[in-house]
């Protein structure tokens, strides 16, 4: 079919109907976007909402493309065109099948809910606020604000954690005591910094358990839980009142040590000074090395 081009009446005209059909159906889309958000606002999620808004949007550029067709009867272009993308769609399927692999997996993830719109997720190494839910990908946004891009597919053969999808959760805390200090006192210690704290939820009630008998220390595990919207605050107090506890207390955390020995333990190290007073000297080193005394260092 040959196409005219001229500014006669009949072109003028088809130019006013697509203008005016472009101008109502982008107000017919954006109305319903709107509705959809403002009535279901408080019946569905965020996520299922920006779903329903592309879906209105696309459906309605596909409607409005076929009435610029008919408008400008180019049926039997159309029906041309249609046979030529038979053809290109074969090719572009081969290949572009990472492309159409992440469509699928992206219907997977829609149907499975494993995170919705806001939720911190981990995937892999990275982690972040779930930013939008895409066609061929998922959108993070990070806890410094960057955004991360992660293919559908990635997500689906990639093990996601959720870190905020119930309203609370546990924050764990290892932590060793040296071997001279009671373990039931240490326990209680731990159990009153945790009901002391008013972030800290009594139920679940918090967990103290004594984990392993270390190189240097008693490891225990502390867990307590909280709010999830309150992490950064329950951390930071936590970790204050423990060491402000332990201080209190006078419990022990023991840190690493190291001994310098000539290979018999019961014979001293020498040490030999030059330039320096004795008494400076036995002053200065008794400081500096716990184990140095009358110009040898003292075996343990």
């Amino acid at each position: 079919m040959e196409l005219n081009f001229d500014f006669n009446p009949d072109t003028l005209r088809k130019i006013k109907e697509i203008g005016i059909s472009l101008m109502i159906g982008y107000l017919v889309i954006q109305s319903l976007v709107i509705l959809i958000r403002r009535v279901l606002f408080n019946r569905i999620s965020k996520q299922s909402r920006m779903i329903l808004s592309k879906g209105i949007i696309y459906t309605g550029v596909i409607v409005l493309v076929f009435i610029i067709i008919g408008i400008l009867e180019l049926r039997s272009v159309f029906t041309t065109l249609l046979g030529a993308a038979g053809i290109m769609g074969i090719i572009l399927g081969i290949a572009s099948q990472t492309s159409i692999g992440n469509i699928i997996s992206g219907i997977f993830l829609i149907s499975e809910k494993p995170f919705k719109l806001g939720d911190l997720i981990r995937v892999g190494d990275k982690r972040g606020y779930v930013y939008s839910i895409d066609l061929l990908s998922i959108k993070l946004k990070t806890l410094d604000n960057l955004l991360i891009r992660i293919p559908h597919q990635t997500i689906i053969s990639t093990e996601v954690t959720n870190v905020t999808r119930f309203p609370i959760r546990r924050l764990d805390i290892e932590l060793g005591v040296a071997y001279k200090e009671n373990i039931k006192r240490v326990i209680e210690i731990l159990k009153n910094v945790a009901r002391q704290n008013p972030l800290c939820l009594d139920e679940p009630e918090p967990l103290v358990m004594v984990r392993n008998f270390g190189t240097s220390s008693i490891d225990f595990l502390f867990g307590i839980w909280f709010e999830k919207s309150k992490y950064v605050k329950v951390k930071n107090s936590i970790f204050h009142e423990i060491s402000e506890a332990f201080a209190t207390e006078g419990i022990e955390i023991p840190f690493p040590h190291v001994t310098l020995y000539t290979g018999k333990i019961t014979e001293p190290f020498p040490i030999n000074l030059a330039n320096e007073s004795d008494q400076n000297r036995r002053w200065s080193y008794s400081h500096l090395f716990p184990h140095y005394q009358n110009g040898y260092f003292r075996s343990e």
